[in-house]
């Protein structure tokens, strides 16, 4: 039966990398990090030993995991399932309640100008999003 609690990890252990790249973490000397075999990433100790977070990433936050017992569980960020409902609000805003309204007071000649901020406006969002999400 897998057990349901994180367990404490062990610098004296080796277990699999949470990658999932089939390599093994090997305890650095003298520090409270491990290295992986295959991948080359550096991973600490926090939360007094519960929590293996990786230590350099190109992502916008930290990727963490749990040691259940026989298998790691990722840490979910707080901001990172809501990316998407944040660049989506923006856009609606700037799409549907800034654009008309900046139409309605524009001159003739503006609307053009207005019309080609306000789509970089909802594309900036977009944007953001891909750069957080690609890897």
């Amino acid at each position: 039966m897998e057990s349901q609690k994180p367990e404490r990890i062990d610098l004296d252990k080796q277990y699999d990398c949470p990658c999932r790249r089939r390599g093994q973490l090997i305890p650095i000397t003298l520090t409270e990090a491990f290295g992986c075999d295959r991948c080359q990433q550096i991973f600490v100790l926090e939360d007094n030993g519960y929590v293996l977070e990786q230590l350099s990433t190109s992502y916008p936050y930290k990727r963490s995991w749990r040691w259940m017992g026989n298998s790691w569980h990722m840490i979910q960020p707080r901001w990172g399932k809501s990316y998407l409902p944040i660049a989506l609000s923006i856009i609606f805003v700037l799409v549907i309640i800034w654009l008309p309204l900046a139409l309605r007071w524009a001159n003739s000649s503006s609307i053009i100008a207005w019309a080609m901020v306000a789509v970089v406006l909802a594309i900036l969002p977009g944007f953001m999003l891909w750069l957080t999400y690609r890897r």
